[in-house]
């Protein structure tokens, strides 16, 4: 059944005629608007993360302009609110220890404004999940507008993938191969248009996500940002969303157990980013679906990776993933393992909105015949190093480390780690674990893309690009490597990393999923006793707020107090 006008949220604010009213509608007319261009409208919140200092986003002070032209068509009324813009490129320590500050942003601001549905527009790594949980909880109609994808790197007649090239040409230029004039040409080439990055790194991974999740526009998320179509696409969203209100379509109707289940098996078969369990997991505790570490592993035993994008795949980025047919070429290969009944803002099923679509190049896309990897992007590890959990992406490391024992080499900071690695005196070997801590949620402070250690220039010398590295930390989803990252409890709030030492030996075993440091239970016994307890990292501000109610990596490093099932949502706001 359709909404009526004087059923919309908006009519709140707007219709009674009284003097709250009378003020509402004055200070509209002081703005320029008359009564025709809002009244008995859908009033549509445009959230715009758009900011000079996020080259993510650099389009969306035009595209933001495409979608009000869309909000009218579709005969509703635009209003654009300046949203928190969290990039990876410039925000310090981490963009991630701001995430949970936009969702609250965006929870607030769709709560206390005269909306009656939102576009969201993000797309650099931690926006997405942000503005997804925050419109969830907030409960309001609303579609998700992917930034899209820069255009693909090229320098010297080779094709390069923003992150994934910029480690491995750095440990080049840390060897002595690559000299200043190419430097600067690799700079200059890497990054060549406003968008995310290209590869299958965080941002391209949570597009994906939202995608597959029903909450863009069907295959949105694989349009690059430079392309004439993502303009065509930002008007549709805005088309969309007016019948969204009327149809009284709110996300809660979208976000379930099986579209949540899609998106993760999604997500195993693009090489998605370690990141993706993290978000995933605050996401679905947002919407009250049940979903843990062991729920993503399992899915990552099952789901082979099609997709041959950088940097899992070999060959190939995002642009080549769109003329490939897209996300939803993709989620056609993966339809039988798909429900296709879950809702989406189109107000169709998943299944009727890949009517039609097809693979273009079945290398960029594989059939499941011809995986790039057996198994999914993803595993979760478990052991007396992490009890509650760690997570390592298989497919992008060498197997030879998928069953690796050696020596711990610890560093209690980044600093100390850094200082470290370029001293062509230190003592190890290609079997020691680099061991990084302090460096969780708590410990970071914010959980910082630390995880990717650099390998010691001792070992770059000798011509050696990997080896196993553990830490409490995340890492880039365009990174790659033998990289183990989110242990969880962290070595901050006393987890076993806190008790590891230098020399003590550390085996991984990967198909057992196993993380394990072979030291006897007392002597961490007694290393326990002996722990100091660390100094808080913030006396005041949000970083204070963040480092008391922030949770552990394996529920999602949401707030406490955020989680659908800590209490009631405050409801609509009073207006007198």
């Amino acid at each position: 059944m359709r909404r009526t006008a004087d059923q919309l949220r908006s009519a709140r604010w707007f219709g009674p005629d009284d003097l709250r009213s009378f003020g509402h509608r004055s200070r509209m007319m002081q703005m320029g608007y008359a009564a025709e261009d809002y009244l008995g409208k859908p009033i549509i919140g445009i959230l715009n993360t758009w900011s000079d200092l996020n080259p993510c986003h650099a389009h969306f002070r035009d595209r933001v302009q495409d979608v009000k032209r869309g909000i009218a068509q579709g005969g509703g009324f635009a209003v654009e609110l300046p949203a928190l813009s969290v990039d990876e490129t410039f925000t310090k320590p981490t963009s991630m220890l701001y995430r949970n500050m936009l969702a609250m942003e965006t929870e607030e601001q769709i709560r206390c404004h005269p909306l009656d549905g939102v576009v969201l527009m993000g797309g650099c790594d931690k926006s997405t999940p942000a503005l997804i949980m925050g419109a969830l909880s907030a409960g309001l109609p609303m579609i998700y507008l992917p930034a899209g994808p820069m255009l693909r790197g090229h320098y010297a007649g080779k094709i390069l993938g923003s992150g994934s090239d910029a480690w491995k040409y750095w440990d080049e230029r840390r060897a002595g191969n690559i000299s200043d004039r190419e430097w600067l040409g690799i700079e200059g080439g890497i990054a060549r248009s406003y968008g995310t990055c290209m590869t299958m790194g965080t941002a391209s991974t949570m597009t994906a996500i939202a995608d597959a999740m029903g909450l863009t526009l069907p295959g949105a998320s694989s349009i690059p940002a430079a392309d004439s179509g993502h303009i065509r696409m930002s008007s549709e969203c805005g088309r969309r969303i007016v019948e969204m209100v009327w149809e009284d379509l709110g996300p809660g109707r979208i976000v379930t157990d099986a579209s949540i289940r899609n998106a993760a098996i999604v997500a195993m078969a693009t090489g998605c980013s370690t990141n993706a369990v993290i978000h995933l997991l605050a996401i679905a505790r947002r919407a009250g679906v049940s979903l843990t570490l062991d729920d993503l592993d399992a899915l990552g035993r099952t789901t082979p990776l099609i997709a041959n994008i950088r940097p899992s795949g070999k060959d190939y980025l995002m642009e080549d993933f769109f003329y490939a047919g897209g996300l939803r070429a993709l989620m056609v290969q993966l339809a039988d393992r798909l429900d296709l009944s879950a809702l989406t803002v189109t107000g169709r099923p998943l299944g009727e909105t890949l009517e039609g679509a097809a693979v273009y190049n079945d290398d960029v896309i594989r059939p499941l015949s011809n995986p790039v990897y057996p198994e999914g992007s993803l595993a979760v590890l478990r052991g007396n190093l992490c009890p509650d959990g760690a997570v390592i992406k298989p497919a992008a490391c060498d197997p030879k480390f998928w069953r690796h024992q050696g020596p711990a080499l610890v560093f209690d900071s980044y600093p100390e780690m850094k200082a470290a690695i370029d001293d062509e005196t230190l003592d190890v070997t290609p079997d020691t674990v680099l061991v990084l801590r302090n460096a969780g949620p708590r410990g970071g402070p914010g959980m910082p893309e630390w995880g990717m250690l650099p390998i010691p220039k001792v070992l770059i010398n000798q011509g050696h690009r990997d080896m196993l590295r553990i830490s409490d930390a995340r890492m880039s989803g365009t990174s790659y490597g033998a990289c183990v990252l989110h242990v969880a409890p962290e070595s901050h709030v006393g987890g076993p990393l806190a008790l590891l030492r230098s020399g003590d030996i550390v085996r991984m075993d990967l198909p057992n999923r196993r993380l394990d440091m072979l030291v006897p239970d007392e002597e961490l016994q007694a290393r326990r006793a002996s722990l100091p307890s660390p100094a808080p990292k913030f006396g005041r501000g949000y970083g204070w707020m963040f480092s008391r109610h922030v949770m552990q990596a394996d529920k999602g490093c949401d707030f406490d107090y955020l989680e659908a099932g800590f209490g009631p949502t405050a409801g609509e706001p009073d207006i007198f």
